[in-house]
């Protein structure tokens, strides 16, 4: 099977504390690992202002994730899980070229 590169950013809630912050990317992490995906990457962007209001936050800590694929098990329950979870704010899976 042929392997396919994507990215991962998603936008943490500003009020998690360190330790909440860490638990949760490393249990979006390990979806990822879980469901057969090789993370390349996964880091903090950085905290940024929104240009607009998101869940009643002005501003929000991004996370990246490059990682490589075979199939899409694992965006799929990052995708559906993500969406669930109060908090990830945003999230967007965007298959890459290079």
């Amino acid at each position: 099977m042929e392997t396919t590169k994507y990215e991962i950013t998603y936008i943490i809630r500003p009020d998690l504390d360190d330790a909440a912050k860490t638990a949760l990317v490393e249990r979006f992490d390990k979806i990822l690992t879980d469901n057969g995906a090789e993370l390349i990457n996964s880091k903090d962007w950085s905290k940024r202002r929104f240009a607009y209001e998101i869940g009643g936050f002005n501003e929000g800590i991004y996370h990246v994730i490059t990682l490589n694929a075979t199939d899409d098990k694992g965006l799929n329950e990052f995708d559906r899980l993500a969406k669930i979870n109060d908090s990830i704010l945003r999230h967007m899976i965007v298959k890459r070229e290079d």
